[in-house]
């Protein structure tokens, strides 16, 4: 865990924003579009949070979550590809809570979100719930 000098626990994520000329699928991609139409401003893959650091206090694992939502503060976590991914992304949100307890975050399961872009008349076939 690494530590200010102080002793204080480092919170902060690192500054460094990804880019976001792609979406890594095409369901991110479709999220995206939903929140537009409804005119909620979002940023998608903005920073990495870090969960594990080593004994130098340099981070050796994280977490980035897909959207943030800058007017309620949220993040949210899209989880509709490989089901054997879930367990996998709800250990790293549940990381995330404790570590980052003052920090909303929202996990999107498959079929909320399938219901979700089916209200909006996407149709979605296989290829949308797949890794791009």
């Amino acid at each position: 865990m690494r530590l200010h000098s102080d002793g204080a626990l480092l919170r902060h994520p690192c500054s460094i924003a990804a880019p976001h000329e792609r979406f890594a699928n095409l369901s991110e991609k479709i999220f995206a579009m939903i929140l537009t139409l409804y005119g909620v401003e979002w940023i998608y893959e903005p920073l990495e949070f870090p969960l594990a650091w080593n004994e130098k206090g340099s981070p050796t694992r994280g977490f980035r979550p897909d959207f943030y939502l800058p007017a309620s503060g949220t993040f949210i976590e899209l989880t509709i590809l490989e089901q054997r991914l879930v367990t996998k992304k709800n250990r790293k949100v549940r990381e995330f809570r404790l570590l980052y307890p003052e920090l909303p975050i929202e996990v999107v399961y498959r079929g909320d979100f399938i219901a979700l872009a089916e209200r909006h008349g996407v149709a979605l076939n296989s290829y949308a719930t797949q890794a791009a």
